[in-house]
């Protein structure tokens, strides 16, 4: 039987499915249209990829072979800093169109607050107009993006897609977030290839009491946080164990004892100081 999985209502309407597959550094090819087209089959449905990943092609295909209806499932992808510095926003979304086979996304986001990223926003208000993207956000911006965006814009993003996990939880700017009605999406959410999280004897600990693993338990505790969680495998096991987790509920304890590990530090890069 498939999971009943929670789901999130963002500030446009649109219907957000709480944990998507993720597809960063997943090879093009065969190893991401197999990923995809499992998280699929398990009952995901939504897919989370970017021009940058440079599988969107590998996406689409996973897709087609999964034969879920269009209507059915959620599909983000991102404006790559070149295309933004480049001023090719507009452009730049046709190719991902194009790349995937589809006629809409049903979110899509700037991948980071890279010069120029006025301008990409203004692109992006016309996409969401167009009808071609459903919903429209951004990823990777600060609080004082924000700030700066929400001052020039009558459109509010329907997400910011950052860094969180139980070591770098970025919890004040998801409550920033929260007040201006922006839902957050969290990438790393199991702490990246940097923290070996997921060896932590706390999360053990709590894992064994629900039967679950130490992923299994992150992912929960992501979902109880009220976040959109998008972790990536390209393990078919791996793929539906991190579906497998709307059967429990962590208790308070439990997600404090979590939350207690966050170190404040990053795993991935400054929004405010990248050079990519």
């Amino acid at each position: 039987m498939m999971a009943i999985q929670s789901t999130i209502t963002l500030n446009n309407g649109s219907v957000i499915p709480q944990v998507g597959l993720g597809v960063f550094q997943t090879p093009d090819g065969e190893t991401t249209v197999n990923a995809v087209q499992t998280a699929l089959e398990t009952g995901y449905r939504h897919i989370d990829t970017a021009m940058i990943y440079r599988n969107e092609t590998s996406v689409g295909e996973g897709i087609r072979r999964a034969g879920v209806p269009r209507d059915d499932f959620f599909l983000t992808t991102k404006l790559w800093n070149d295309d933004i510095r480049a001023h090719r926003g507009l452009d730049a979304f046709q190719e991902s169109l194009d790349r995937l086979g589809l006629d809409y996304v049903d979110l899509y986001l700037i991948h980071w607050p890279a010069d120029g990223w006025q301008q990409a926003w203004d692109d992006l208000q016309e996409i969401y107009a167009s009808g071609r993207a459903k919903a429209i956000g951004v990823s990777n911006f600060q609080q004082h993006h924000i700030e700066e965006l929400l001052n020039n814009s009558d459109v509010v993003p329907a997400v910011d897609q950052i860094e969180s996990s139980p070591q770098f939880t970025n919890q004040e700017l998801i409550d920033f977030l929260t007040t201006k009605g922006i839902h957050t999406e969290t990438w790393s959410p199991l702490g990246g290839t940097g923290g070996n999280l997921l060896g932590n004897p706390v999360l053990a600990e709590i894992g064994a009491k629900y039967g679950k693993s130490a992923a299994q338990v992150v992912i929960r505790w992501h979902i109880q946080r009220g976040v959109v969680v998008l972790p990536k495998s390209t393990h078919a096991e791996r793929i539906k164990q991190n579906f497998d987790v709307f059967d429990f509920n962590l208790s308070p304890e439990d997600m404090d004892a979590i939350t207690s590990l966050n170190t404040g530090h990053r795993n991935g890069a400054d929004p405010d100081d990248f050079d990519f």
